[in-house]
């Protein structure tokens, strides 16, 4: 389409506090809109809604970041909840889930982020890990790592060159969804990015969060998959 496209990102839903108010808010990290922006998109936020709107919404957009957050509900992937593993945020889980499986039916681009990548896996059958050492620096503290990518994917065509990252995650990728590819790996062996065939549209997850970093690439090449 002609100008700049536009880009959803999906929200949290909760508790705020600003000026005099306490009260229920739609937040999105102003990194997510910030990276958009200088990628060449368009922002728009997409809070929680009924799963059945999803595919109304991602009508009217032309690329869709799922944006990080909470752990995935255990009992989305069949598995039993760890103990590590935080509280569950059914409403975010069931509209993102309904958002993915409407932008992948519409083959609408596509960018997972940290909790984005994993929900993508999750929707595609995949299964995560509830818990790994190493990613993050503290509790609200980001960490870096390198990351390798997997040459020949759309992620390698993105970010040619071993890079480091900033990450905040304990949960990981761990059996791969329907078609899913990995793309990036950590030194650990943690799959970092993981795809579809370019044959499938411009579909990628990064367990690292590109909003607290400089290197606006990969978010460049989702705008242009929705130009």
């Amino acid at each position: 389409m002609a100008g700049q496209p536009l880009i959803g990102m999906s929200t949290y839903l909760a508790g705020a506090q600003w000026s005099v108010w306490d009260m229920e808010a739609v937040l999105l990290p102003a990194g997510y809109p910030r990276l958009v922006q200088r990628a060449g998109g368009l922002a728009v936020m997409l809070p929680p809604d009924a799963p059945e709107r999803a595919a109304a919404a991602v009508a009217r957009i032309d690329g869709l970041v799922v944006a990080g957050g909470p752990d995935v509900d255990p009992s989305r992937y069949d598995a039993e909840r760890s103990p590590l593993t935080g509280p569950p945020a059914p409403e975010r889980d069931t509209w993102e889930l309904a958002l993915i499986e409407a932008a992948l039916a519409a083959r609408v681009p596509l960018l997972g982020v940290c909790r984005g990548m994993q929900l993508l896996n999750v929707a595609l059958g995949g299964t995560l890990v509830q818990h790994i050492d190493g990613h993050a620096d503290g509790v609200g503290i980001f960490g870096r790592h390198s990351v390798k990518p997997v040459p020949g994917t759309l992620y390698a065509a993105a970010v040619p060159e071993e890079t480091s990252v900033p990450t905040y995650h304990h949960q990981a990728v761990d059996r791969l969804g329907k078609g899913l590819a990995a793309s990036a790996y950590a030194e650990d062996g943690t799959v970092e990015a993981i795809e579809l065939p370019e044959s499938d549209g411009w579909v990628v997850g990064v367990q690292w969060h590109p909003e607290m970093g400089e290197d606006a690439r990969v978010m460049r090449e989702l705008v242009r998959a929705a130009s």
